[in-house]
């Protein structure tokens, strides 16, 4: 009788184990059946460009193929040489063989390059951004570091910069490894591509942007004029189908750029940017559902789904927000129990039409280096100290926090001097 009645203890706990987990799942099923919006993507991720605020997030941090994506990377690396004047934009960059065949394959996305024909990397970097010619890219990049493989390294230092620690980076185009022919890496296989995750692409953009706001202007038109030839001229037209006026612009948003992409093993890939409201959003969708069509559509509607449902408030002060978040309980203090606390800066923040800082639930979080064992805030506290962080749950977007600093010094008792 005991053995049974432990294997029956053990089934029942069990049981309840098997029930909590699928009640976890549930919860973390709703929890994404709530954003305000669906990208149908295999990846997705949109910020608040000058805040960083997490407006959206699908798988936004495993890696995947971005195939022509790799190209608002390119362009950075090539701005920021043309800042510290290894290249200009007026420089003429002579076509090889093995670059016109890349350029002249129909295969690929294209402006005609002829060998031996010079192109300024003004004209190069046009036609990369607005059109995505590949050919044009590989002679960018060939021209500013002489291989593929440094002009890797250069790509991967740049994503560091932008806080991207893990890009997977074999070509300054975004196509398969193999489709480089004479410049393709050795010993890697042909069908491997450039993976990085939405939140990366997100990161990068923002630092392009902010970094280099010629970006913009090259990105926002939608006409160039590109000279094959000294009697030879192609008008290239802008492929981001959200421009303003074009088909797919969003209701009250200025769309002004910036990249879409797309290989068998990447699918259809975008990444869009414009502001509203003197705010300006970043928006990455990775291997997109449908045709080209839908996927603008769907960043049409992110976009007028966001402006319909929320509107940027600017956070000025700790006194905005409910009494109990502002101040916080402080332990092993040698007088006090409480502290004061502030804004580390005034901040804007995409909150719910029509609810208050009340409605996001704001709770104050310790930061880790100023934590009891008990997990409260421990003293002793400098004024002007980051303490922590105020987490602000606004209905249909991930949580998000806000830096928080003691508005006091605070003493430790004696006993817990250290």
């Amino acid at each position: 009788m005991k053995k049974i009645g432990r294997k029956l203890i053990h089934l029942l706990l069990l049981f309840l184990a098997l029930n909590l987990s699928l009640a976890g799942l549930t919860r973390r099923a709703k929890a994404s059946d709530d954003a305000f919006y669906n990208m149908k993507a295999r990846a997705a991720y949109a910020i608040d460009a000058q805040t960083g605020q997490v407006l959206y997030q699908k798988n936004a941090n495993k890696t995947y193929p971005i195939a022509s994506l790799t190209k608002i990377l390119t362009l950075a690396v090539i701005e920021q040489d043309i800042k510290d004047h290894r290249l200009s934009w007026d420089q003429k960059i002579k076509i090889t063989p093995a670059v016109a065949k890349v350029a002249n394959d129909w295969h690929f996305s294209n402006v005609q390059l002829n060998a031996g024909e010079q192109y300024s990397v003004r004209q190069l970097v046009e036609s990369m951004m607005l059109v995505s010619a590949d050919g044009s890219t590989e002679a960018l990049a060939l021209a500013d570091a002489g291989s593929t493989v440094a002009f890797n390294r250069k790509m991967q230092a740049v994503a560091r910069k932008a806080g991207v620690t893990d890009a997977k980076i074999y070509n300054m185009i975004g196509l398969p490894n193999g489709s480089l022919g004479k410049h393709r890496l050795k010993n890697v296989d042909k069908d491997t591509e450039n993976e990085m995750s939405a939140k990366d692409l997100a990161l990068v953009s923002r630092y392009v942007i902010n970094k280099y706001p010629e970006t913009l202007k090259i990105t926002k038109k939608k006409f160039a004029n590109f000279d094959v030839t000294a009697g030879q001229q192609y008008q290239m037209v802008n492929i981001n189908a959200l421009l303003p006026q074009n088909g797919y612009a969003p209701k009250d948003w200025e769309i002004d750029g910036l990249k879409t992409g797309n290989t068998d093993a990447a699918g259809k890939c975008i990444v869009t940017t414009g502001t509203y409201a003197g705010r300006r959003v970043i928006l990455v969708a990775l291997h997109t559902s449908g045709d080209w069509n839908n996927q603008s559509k769907m960043q049409k509607e992110f976009y007028e789904a966001l402006a319909a449902n929320y509107q940027p408030v600017e956070l000025k002060k700790i006194t905005d927000l409910p009494k109990g978040v502002q101040q916080a309980r402080v332990v092993h203090a040698k007088k006090q129990r409480h502290v004061r606390l502030q804004l580390a800066e005034p901040q804007w923040i995409w909150l719910r039409k029509g609810e208050n800082w009340s409605a996001a639930k704001p709770k104050f979080i310790p930061a880790n280096n100023r934590q009891s064992v008990t997990g409260r805030l421990e003293a002793p506290l400098k004024k002007g100290q980051k303490v922590g962080q105020i987490e602000l749950q606004i209905q249909g977007m991930p949580a998000m926090k806000v830096p928080v600093t003691s508005s006091q010094k605070v003493a430790v008792r004696s006993f817990w001097s250290r």
